[in-house]
């Protein structure tokens, strides 16, 4: 059975922190169903076009959001088919979740599904949902230049049978979903096991590895935006695990892999957390007060009361250094004459507090 080689590092025990955090200010916020499903549909139309931009499809944003929905985009058939297809296995993944207090085995078929859909009218019948049979290499679709040479097909099954006797067993159920997710897509990567789509297959299996175990945080994020934005680092990343002089799958370090698939879910819940904030506050404010005016410094004010419950003159002076005392002071004297804060205790030990 596959056993994963990792440290625990300090960047990583920081970065599930941050995602923690992330986590339960995004889930437990305040959102009318409508901005839900907005978030949702955003979501998915950043994760289709960047899950497939990272492997050369050209369309934009918007081309890839005309095709989900419905229009008619000048493009060749098979970037149209490949926006398809991802959004397929997104559904695919979503379905998949079922609620239950325990884990659902992911399986070989499920990998399979998950090609299958990917390369739909893109690969033959005869390739798709099916493990390779001859030797490929690995290339950045940006640069052309050669990453590494994965496992040879005759060791492809047998790789990935070990790899899910491992996800599905005690000691993979045990750790932390997105070290576990982190692993899945590093492994996925590395054995390479179909003649395309291999990238797209071993993302979509992470993501349904961190669905499966509690972690689709509403759905509102998309850590392929994450690897697109840098798609050098996401392949160097990736070929500095793979060129490791070692013998086996299991003796691979994967560490500094997990560091960057961490500091990316991280970095995109953060976004998506301080997004969801915004508007929380703002429907809180609505449903007191009505529609309320507040200054770019009396929100940045309002938002650290919400999230840390009060704010001191101390935190004021900090997250305002650049403004005076006397300006802060207004703007704290303002919220309060719109009843939004309440000041407790003496002058110089002061907090101020949502009402």
């Amino acid at each position: 059975m596959y056993t994963p080689k990792y440290t625990i590092t300090n960047k990583i025990l920081s970065y599930i922190g941050n995602i923690e955090a992330s986590r339960q200010i995004i889930e437990n916020a305040p959102l009318v169903p409508a901005y839900e499903a907005k978030f949702r549909q955003e979501a998915i139309i950043r994760t289709v076009h960047h899950g497939t931009h990272i492997e050369g499809n050209p369309l934009d944003t918007g081309e890839v959001a005309a095709v989900l929905g419905g229009q008619t985009v000048n493009a060749k058939d098979r970037d149209i088919q490949e926006i398809i297809n991802y959004r397929n296995v997104l559904k695919f993944i979503d379905k998949k979740k079922v609620p239950s207090s325990k884990l659902q085995v992911i399986s070989e078929r499920d990998l399979f599904t998950i090609h299958r859909l990917t390369v739909n009218k893109v690969l033959s019948a005869s390739q798709s949902g099916r493990y390779r049979k001859t030797q490929v290499v690995v290339k950045n679709s940006k640069t052309g230049e050669v990453s590494f040479v994965p496992p040879t097909a005759d060791r492809v099954k047998l790789l990935v049978d070990d790899f899910f006797k491992w996800l599905n067993s005690d000691t993979g159920s045990e750790i932390h979903p997105v070290i576990t997710a982190g692993i899945t897509h590093y492994v996925l990567s590395y054995i390479h096991p179909f003649v395309d789509g291999n990238g797209r297959a071993a993302r979509a299996l992470a993501t349904m590895v961190l669905f499966e175990r509690g972690y689709d945080v509403k759905k509102f994020f998309s850590i392929e935006e994450y690897f697109d934005r840098n798609a050098g680092r996401y392949y160097k990343t990736l070929q500095t695990v793979s060129n490791q002089k070692v013998d086996s799958l299991s003796q691979r370090d994967l560490t500094v892999w997990l560091e960057y698939f961490c500091e990316g879910l991280a970095e995109e819940l953060a976004r998506v957390k301080e997004k969801v904030q915004k508007l929380s506050l703002d429907i809180r404010l609505k449903g007191k007060t009505g529609q309320i005016l507040l200054s770019e410094r009396q929100m940045k004010l309002v938002e650290f009361i919400e999230t840390y419950g009060s704010i001191s003159n101390r935190q004021w002076r900090s997250l305002l250094r650049e403004y005076s005392d006397d300006t802060i002071l207004r703007d704290l004297k303002d919220l309060q004459k719109k009843g939004l804060i309440k000041k407790k205790g003496s002058t110089k030990g002061a907090v101020y507090v949502l009402r």
